[in-house]
């Protein structure tokens, strides 16, 4: 270990350290496996980034190739309705990002974020082959339909389908929320060329998620419509295994951030301590408010926040009251707090308004694993001789994000950077605002797909009849890549938001929070297909989105979420005018 003084420097975090130790070490608290500081060389940077990036795209690749086109076979194997397997979809990608607060707190508090991916994807792993067997041993899948009779599944047969769908779903708890603040955390942020690749790591780790996405939407797919769903589910088995090997292998090349305690707890103790002094004036000299007279924070792995003026009332649990200063007594928490401690709870507070407003961007992207595909699956998917498996337009909606990417961070940024002045080009709001425009634009391209394919099944008479429409799938690719473009707007803007803005040792949990809009997002979807369906089935009406859907109305449920996507734009555009970021000391 270094001596006293290189330890306050490096949880500092201020350049003036480099400059003193030559730029041997981090300058941002980091450390190696064992506990002690970090040297830059050898360590970090882009040469520790490919197994991490290697580890999430097999990762991806694996949760694809089970999520793309898990509505299919909800419907073709296990016999269940558009609706109710449109709902347990979105119920299961739903719980896949809420998960991920499990793993937040673990990483944050107790183990790290290296051992909490470690653990939890070896969970994942094994859920992986558990949902392999459920669908390769024939006596886990129910029989084939015979004519228009399907048999349900067991109940044996359900246990065992959804034990490995919902051990995944547990897995990626611990990896969701830690990997990409891990990918993060190897770039010192008090280097400037090294904070500058920081921001260009986002891009090429959401470019790796989609490579994986690319082979699960087209390969993965094909295999599981034509080869079987045995190996179709276990090669992305084998794929997760190949992510575990690759996370490992960069052990020693890694820089790893100590965890610094519950921040729960935390929350909890600034709230808890602001209500027994409820009675007590906050002082109009912040400087009089309690705070660690060191140069690093007590908080393990963060650093310093200054002080600001709004929520004052939060204030209350850094006042400093008589009996303590005749006691001395300022080492417990549930009654003092440093300043640092109330403004973790602040950032969080004033995160809130721009994380609400990705719910519904995220209830939009989930149509491509419920909807779009229901819908394709009644279009035409021939070329010749060949049928395009419906969850395999996705592919388009990964080439979008794989291009975009690339244009993005090759081109706009350097333009935007001349323009705006800011490293990144735009600021991570304006990123995310924009993106929420493009999802509009995506909801009315597949509306109007909709209005045309239910016109083609008026004039050739096909409403009453369950038979795909003469109208090529190919029509559903503008609606895919519009997805795909507000993705590299939105979702990249979210990583850099949660990241940069939260605490220092609450980097898990804001991740967390972030994939969190993501599982709501779902949640919503799985809440408005039902009361759509309850709404508009009434009387013996077929409603909006039958089994049938040429006797349907898919598009008013396109609509629907066109409009609630341009009141959440308006709402996130007062928001993010409004918001204030984090002032670190």
């Amino acid at each position: 270990m270094g001596s006293l003084e290189e330890q306050s420097l490096l949880e500092d975090g201020h350049n003036n350290f480099q400059s003193e130790s030559n730029g041997l070490y981090t300058g941002d608290g980091s450390v190696d496996i064992k506990g002690n500081p970090v040297l830059k060389r050898g360590t970090g940077n882009w040469r520790a980034c490919p197994f991490i990036l290697g580890n999430e795209c097999c990762e991806r690749l694996a949760y694809y190739g089970i999520a793309t086109n898990l509505v299919n076979y909800l419907t073709k194997k296990l016999h269940e309705g558009n609706v109710s397997a449109a709902r347990n979809v979105t119920t299961w990608q739903g719980t896949c990002y809420l998960t991920p607060l499990i793993g937040a707190v673990l990483a944050d508090a107790y183990w790290g974020r290296y051992w909490t991916i470690a653990v939890f994807s070896i969970i994942y792993f094994f859920g992986m082959c558990v949902l392999t067997l459920s669908a390769a041993v024939p006596a886990f899948v129910p029989a084939e339909c015979v004519g228009s009779v399907c048999p349900s599944a067991t109940t044996g047969q359900y246990a065992i389908f959804f034990l490995g769908l919902y051990l995944i779903a547990l897995g990626t708890g611990g990896i969701k929320p830690c990997v990409s603040s891990f990918g993060a955390d190897q770039f010192d942020d008090t280097d400037q060329k090294e904070r500058v690749k920081k921001g260009s790591f986002f891009n090429w780790f959401y470019f790796t998620i989609n490579i994986g996405a690319l082979i699960s939407s087209s390969l993965i797919v094909w295999i599981q419509e034509n080869l079987g769903w045995g190996i179709g589910f276990g090669i992305p088995a084998l794929f997760m295994g190949i992510s575990v090997a690759s996370f490992f292998s960069g052990t020693s090349l890694y820089r790893f951030q100590k965890p610094g305690g519950s921040p729960l707890t935390r929350i909890c103790q600034v709230l808890v301590a602001a209500f027994r002094k409820c009675s007590l004036p906050v002082p109009h000299d912040c400087n009089l408010l309690f705070e660690t007279s060191d140069k690093f924070s007590a908080i393990e792995g963060s650093r310093k926040l200054l002080h600001t003026d709004e929520l004052k009332c939060l204030d209350k649990a850094a006042v400093i009251s008589d009996d303590e200063n005749k006691s001395s007594d300022y080492f417990n928490p549930w009654k003092l707090c440093t300043v640092t401690q109330v403004e973790e709870l602040k950032i969080l507070l004033r995160m809130f308004p721009v994380w609400a407003t990705g719910i519904v961007f995220s209830a939009v992207y989930a149509q491509m694993s419920t909807m779009f595909v229901e819908q394709g699956t009644v279009m035409d998917t021939s070329i010749g001789s060949f049928n395009i498996p419906a969850a395999s337009l996705s592919t388009f909606d990964v080439i979008s994000v794989i291009v975009c990417v690339i244009m993005y961070d090759r081109f706009l940024v350097p333009i935007a950077r001349k323009l705006t002045g800011k490293e990144r080009g735009f600021s991570e709001l304006q990123r995310i605002g924009i993106g929420l425009f493009i999802s509009i634009l995506s909801m009315f391209a597949a509306a109007l797909v909709e209005i045309k394919r239910l016109q083609l099944a008026r004039d050739l008479g096909l409403v009453d009849k369950a038979v795909t429409v003469p109208l090529s799938i190919f029509w559903q690719i503008p609606q895919y890549f519009l997805v795909g473009a507000s993705e590299v707007f939105t979702f990249i803007g979210q990583l850099e938001f949660f990241y940069d803005q939260s605490p220092d040792a609450m980097r898990s949990l804001s991740s967390a929070l972030n994939l969190l809009t993501t599982c709501l997002g779902n949640y919503l979807s799985s809440f408005i297909l039902t009361v759509v369906t309850a709404l508009t089935t009434g009387g013996g009406r077929a409603g909006w989105i039958p089994n049938n859907l040429n006797e349907g109305h898919l598009d008013y449920f396109f609509w629907l979420l066109a409009c609630l996507s341009f009141l959440n734009m308006m709402i996130y555009m007062v928001c993010a005018k409004q918001y204030k970021s984090k002032k670190s000391a």
